[in-house]
């Protein structure tokens, strides 16, 4: 693998191309990368299923609210561990460093085969859907149309955060653009209407009558997909330009847009639409336009799919960042912390679950796909932050450059376990699969990944595959240390 290396790096100058991944993300792209990723579809999906899991109006709006506030603790929290752990790679690097290797590979291995296949095919199919429909209406969009061309869009991501970092940043923030002109055409219409007095929607918003507490740590599941991507400027820290100021700044400014917008575009939907013609909707977004800019629905549609496809280009360029890490540290086979000589992107890392998001897209159900998914995702951001307080315990002497309240950490740990263990409640056969194939990584972990050598036909059959692999996909390792 050493002589395949040096062949390949004699192409490029040593020392004015040396091969590893650049601080190109200023201030601006984080924000850009931040809203880009967590205003995706959940906003323009996520209403329908935060409200018919709390039952009613007022309720819906509340934890809405509640959600933000949520994730504002957690973007706190997660700010601090990356000012003073100064690696990428996220909830991965951190469990690693605070609660040790066996919560990290489980970590990074649910996001393999559950979080992160089930979260791009739930997005994904929400850009297929906004682009296809137009062209059905009023009849539903043939649902193999919706898939091809979301497995069409997704492979175009892909391709384009193969290619270039440059060009991912930029076309993120031209996506951003277009969420928020979406998010424009929504907020505006609906505060006018509101203006106008209609307020008949809002009467009887607390109807008690149809609360049901079991249902609650749904619709927060529903809510909290909506917002999910504020963790994404921790999966590529060494890639920021000023980490220690850029990371909270742009943690913090993000989710106040965000929250505000959200808060904004939920009370737009519910001046305009019933509640009932909310849950009956298949898109809400789309309904509401027809109702509000009657010529411009269609507009609504391609900014909503443009805002999907936003939201799976800000994850894919970070997430990749998780599996280079994990496989730096050992945990992961070493061909996915190679980087192309040319384009400097982790090229192997970018294209690993490239395979099982397509399969997740033709044979996945819209809230399945949530629900499954949403149980490892949360049960880890609560251990991530556990291991926060047991951090500063054990490193009272580190320098932490930004420090929240222990208190702030803490209330976040005690919430996500809180909606993970009630949701095995609320829905036992989604969140269960989600937990089972979770907990598959633990005997993966120890027949595998603690015992690394194996007998030595496979290890050199690995060591030549591996290889050849390099050779084609032209990757080395990085030379240059970024943390």
């Amino acid at each position: 693998m050493e002589n395949a290396s040096e062949n390949i790096k004699r192409k490029i100058e040593p020392e004015e191309q040396a091969v590893f991944l650049r601080k190109k993300i200023s201030l601006f792209r984080a924000v850009s990368l931040l809203i880009g990723t967590i205003i995706g579809s959940g906003i323009f999906i996520s209403p329908k299923g935060v409200l018919i899991n709390s039952g009613n109006v007022g309720a819906s709006l509340m934890i809405w609210l509640a959600c933000g506030i949520i994730s504002m603790f957690g973007a706190l929290s997660y700010a601090e561990l990356g000012t003073s752990i100064k690696k990428s790679g996220g909830h991965y690097i951190y469990l690693l460093e605070t609660l040790g290797p066996l919560p990290a590979f489980v970590r990074l291995w649910s996001e393999i085969i559950v979080i992160r296949p089930a979260v791009t095919a739930v997005v994904g199919l929400s850009f297929g859907r906004y682009i296809v429909e137009p062209f059905f209406a009023p009849c539903q969009a043939p649902i193999l149309a919706v898939k091809l061309l979301t497995a069409a869009g997704v492979s175009l991501v892909v391709y384009v955060n193969c290619c270039s970092v440059n060009w991912t940043a930029r076309i993120q923030t031209i996506l951003t653009f277009s969420k928020l002109v979406a998010m424009g055409f929504i907020i505006v219409p609906g505060m006018m209407a509101l203006a106008q007095g209609r307020y008949e929607n809002f009467q009887n918003a607390f109807d008690s009558n149809s609360v049901t507490l079991d249902r609650i740590p749904l619709a927060f599941y529903s809510g909290m997909f909506a917002y999910s991507g504020w963790f994404y400027m921790n999966f590529v820290a060494e890639e920021m330009i000023n980490p220690e100021r850029n990371i909270p700044l742009a943690a913090i400014f993000s989710l106040i847009v965000v929250t505000l917008l959200y808060l904004l575009a939920n009370v737009a939907y519910y001046t305009v639409m019933t509640a009932d013609e909310v849950l009956a909707s298949g898109a809400v977004a789309v309904t509401f336009g027809e109702r509000t800019l009657k010529g411009l629905s269609s507009v609504i549609q391609i900014l909503v799919a443009l805002s999907c496809l936003g939201a799976i280009n800000g994850a894919l360029f970070a997430v990749s960042r998780v599996f280079f890490v994990a496989s730096r540290e050992n945990q992961w086979p070493i061909l996915f912390s190679m980087i192309h000589i040319r384009h400097h992107t982790p090229l192997p890392a970018v294209l690993l679950l490239y395979p099982l998001v397509i399969l997740m897209i033709f044979i996945g159900d819209l809230y399945g796909l949530l629900n499954l998914n949403s149980f490892p995702r949360w049960l880890f951001m609560g251990l991530v932050t556990l291991g926060l307080i047991r951090h500063r315990y054990k490193n009272p002497d580190l320098h932490r450059p930004f420090k929240v309240p222990i208190i702030i950490p803490g209330i976040f740990t005690v919430l996500c376990l809180f909606i993970v263990v009630t949701s095995l409640y609320s829905d036992p056969i989604n969140t269960g699969i989600g937990c089972a194939l979770t907990l598959s990584g633990v005997p993966v972990y120890y027949l595998i990944v603690c015992r690394p050598q194996g007998p030595a036909w496979c290890r050199k059959a690995h060591h030549l595959f591996t290889v050849k692999l390099q050779i084609l996909m032209e990757v080395v390792q990085q030379e240059i240390v970024t943390y």
